[in-house]
């Protein structure tokens, strides 16, 4: 918070006066003519002439219910952001409240700003008008587009977790966030009341939920809004809010009271802030929270055709539907509008009259202008320490085994104490930092956490930047918010339950998407999954810890945006991750395993490795410059590439003849076309890679249909044989997994055997003995429960 800004240096203490509270009304009546007109006007902005079907939109789309209450808090924000000179933001929670922010940007100019021609005049009221929800123009919801915003409005459940992403590190910042009934219903947002246990008043901003209840969804009631005031009150306080009731439908005594609570609300965080910073107090603040019941498309039209609308279910997306037929209609939305009094709230030309300004704030201060709601404008890079001291030493390929995720947690314990002073590095996971090899990061700082403490809990540090919470939603969501406010992190999570949040990261790539399209958009940190405990070692939990299928998810999405990499050892792990801390604009998946594997490269090897995201292992084949191979054996993931080798091995033993060759792919989009995928090979460099007449047998880490679509398309397609998970699992060993799935060497040598012409006949016993060796597997688990000392002790043999 700047120096000179005071939260408590507010209105007079008995709330606004008369003059004040009609500016805000005025704000507020423009605001909903405007919303209004977004949704129905596509000329005729300031109703100068009376309104015919040609000034109506041939498609009447958006939504009206949600906007009146929209419109009521941004103009009172306004007003305490200017009475105490605030750095404020606000997340706008409900699904579709597109036409009220987008009136409120232009208000108060940033629209403008951003966009030159939809001036702040009659002209450019007709742009913004016509181009709502319009062929070529913006979306119906508060997205990308809109100045201001930070949080997708199309899916809902996640504003209030955005909010606390944006406020962690954020000492001087006020994040408000609008709650709506249809989304206070969803699990994320359930969970992220308790996200106020981790906030810390003194390095963090605040957050000021704002829970609207206008009482309805689409056509069913709202749970919390038929909830009694007082049973609402005690669930909120549950939360560990203090809860502030604003409840009317006379806009006067609304006004009234909601300035009353924004006042209130906001000295209780100043009070709150200043106690922890100034007075060393530690307990955890039960923060404000207000909660808003006004009526659902209030002060739209009380009824159409008989039927109550205002304050209904009616009232959610367009009230009036048959303006532009029936002209009982039209002259209703012409009464409706002009009840606004337009023309006291705009001139002549169209621009707002001074009164409707009185409350605005300036520059950066305005929601629609936050350099905070921009977060590129704010990044600064992570200072990445030398991969050489962390690196671990290989003399020659496979001689050494480390857990390549602890050799991670060295690096980023190192980064995680160099942005001490700075404050813009968090990693986040439900509940697995220790359990996924990270713990490092414990010597440089704790985990966050404001509630009660025991003797025997380790780590937890009011001030801790790694956060834990059993939610992959809240995980998801703090850490959204926090790299659309231009910070850096981490997501660690188990693989198999990374898919809960599959919904979340698919609205995060949409976004990501769209603001790369956005020239005033500035670029943000990447959002970063590591994605360990994977199926492959999940033999001690079972089944249902088993699935890589997040990985194919992902890769439907926007090419441009996303990229997905499967590090097969701690060196290469080292680079992967070096590199995509670096970027910028992608959801970045990395699929790492924790326990002991293989150390196949130096790090200058990992490095050029990972430079190509795809590329020939000379040392691990046995072709030569002579000939084409006769066999290609690909892999793409930590055991996979184990077991490709072993196979490597085996062959190189049992068939020398054979020109084998191994090629290891760490950047899942090097499969793709180059004209699909900016990292895709061009067919040339995939033919060269792969050839286009040889058989390629690939050990894959995930669902092997995946790697038959990436490569559908190549000259070599038809040779492609592809082995990986296929639901077979269990509790079982390490090796018996990759049995029951066919991914071991045993059946990879099977496959080279099966697949090269004319090997079958000639190398009938190696297949035979491959075979007696998976026999020999299953009967040697069930007797000892252990994997046989073949595999077990099996290392590369250099």
């Amino acid at each position: 918070m700047p120096e000179h800004a005071d939260r408590t240096a507010g209105p007079r203490p008995d709330g606004p006066a008369e003059e004040e509270l009609a500016a805000l009304d005025a704000h507020w009546r423009a605001a909903n003519y405007l919303a209004a007109g977004q949704i129905y006007l596509l000329s005729n902005p300031l109703l100068t002439v009376p309104l015919e079907p040609e000034h109506i939109k041939p498609r009447l789309l958006g939504h009206w219910g949600t906007s009146p209450g929209l419109n009521l808090v941004h103009t009172h924000l306004n007003r305490v952001i200017k009475a105490r000179g605030l750095d404020a933001v606000c997340v706008w929670g409900p699904g579709h409240g597109g036409p009220a922010v987008l009136a409120n940007s232009w208000l108060e100019g940033s629209y403008s700003e951003v966009y030159p021609d939809v001036g702040r005049d009659a002209d450019g009221m007709e742009r913004l008008f016509r181009q709502f929800s319009f062929p070529g123009g913006v979306p119906s919801h508060v997205a990308p587009e809109t100045p201001g915003s930070l949080h997708e409005g199309g899916e809902l459940g996640y504003s209030l977790a955005h909010a606390y992403g944006a406020a962690l590190d954020n000492p001087g910042l006020l994040v408000a966030c609008v709650i709506g009934d249809g989304e206070a219903e969803t699990g994320p947002l359930a969970t992220s009341w308790h996200a106020n246990k981790f906030l810390d008043p003194v390095h963090d901003g605040a957050v000021l939920p704002i829970l609207h209840l206008n009482g309805y969804k689409i056509d069913n009631p709202a749970v919390l809004s038929r909830l009694p005031e007082g049973e609402l009150d005690r669930l909120l306080r549950g939360y560990g809010h203090e809860p502030i009731h604003v409840t009317g439908d006379d806009p006067a005594e609304v006004h009234r009271a909601l300035a009353h609570a924004m006042d209130r609300a906001l000295d209780h965080i100043a009070l709150a802030q200043r106690a922890a910073r100034e007075e060393g107090v530690t307990d955890r603040p039960h923060w404000p929270v207000i909660v808003l019941r006004t009526p659902k498309g209030w002060t739209g039209p009380d009824e159409v055709d008989g039927l109550p609308v205002e304050g209904t279910w009616r009232s959610h997306q367009v009230p009036l539907a048959g303006v532009r037929d029936n002209p009982d209609h039209l002259r209703q939305l012409e009464r409706w509008l002009r009840s606004y009094r337009p023309e006291e709230l705009f001139d002549e030309e169209g621009r707002p009259r001074p009164q409707v300004l009185a409350h605005v704030p300036e520059g950066k201060r305005r929601l629609g202008a936050s350099p905070h709601a921009n977060g590129g404008l704010l990044t600064r890079s992570l200072p990445l320490p030398p991969l050489e001291h962390y690196a671990v030493p290989v003399d020659k390929p496979g001689a050494t085994l480390h857990e390549p995720t602890r050799v991670l947690g060295g690096l980023l314990a190192q980064i995680m104490a160099d942005t001490a002073g700075s404050r813009n590095f968090r990693v986040v996971g439900p509940d697995e930092t220790t359990s996924n090899r990270l713990d490092a990061l414990y010597a440089a700082t704790g985990k966050a956490w404001q509630a009660a403490e025991l003797p025997v809990d380790e780590h937890l540090a009011h001030d801790g930047r790694v956060m834990e919470v059993l939610s992959e939603h809240l995980c998801q969501g703090w850490l959204e918010g926090y790299t659309l406010t231009g910070r850096h992190g981490l997501f660690s999570c188990y693989e198999a339950f990374v898919h809960i949040v599959d919904s979340m990261v698919n609205q995060h790539i949409k976004w990501l998407r769209t603001a790369r399209t956005l020239p005033w958009r500035r670029p943000v940190p990447s959002l970063n999954y590591l994605l360990t405990s994977h199926v492959w070692r999940q033999d001690h939990n079972g089944f249902s810890h088993q699935d890589p299928g997040f990985v194919d998810h992902v890769l439907n999405k926007s090419p441009e945006v996303v990229r997905v990499y499967l590090p097969p050892d701690a060196n290469t792990l080292l680079s992967v991750a070096d590199h995509v801390l670096r970027s910028r604009d992608y959801v970045n998946v990395v699929v790492a395993g924790k326990q002991p594997c293989f150390d196949w490269l130096g790090l200058d090897e990992a490095r050029a490795h990972c430079a190509r995201g795809a590329g020939i292992w000379e040392w691990a084949g046995t072709e030569n410059g002579d000939r084409p191979p006769d066999v290609v054996l690909a892999c793409a993931g930590d055991v996979p590439t184990q077991e490709v080798l072993a196979a490597a091995d085996l062959l190189r033993h049992e068939l020398p003849q054979l020109a084998v060759r191994v090629v290891n792919v760490v950047d899942m989009t090097r499969l793709l076309p180059r004209e699909e995928h900016p990292h895709g090979m061009t067919d040339a460099e995939f033919d060269a890679l792969f050839t286009t007449d040889r058989p390629v047998v690939f050990a894959y880490h995930g669902y092997p249909w995946l790697i038959h679509r990436l490569a559908y398309r190549r000259a070599g397609h038809a040779n492609l044989h592809v082995r990986g998970y296929k639901e077979a699992g269990t509790t079982t060993t390490p090796f018996d997994m990759v049995v029951r799935n066919d991914l071991d060497r045993y059946r990879l040598v099977m496959d080279v055997v099966d697949r090269v012409p004319g090997l079958g006949v000639r190398a009938a016993s190696v297949r035979q003995a491959m075979a007696d060796a998976r026999t020999r597997h299953h009967a040697w688990i069930r007797e000892h429960g252990v994997d046989m000392p073949e595999v077990a002790d099996w290392s590369w043999p250099g």
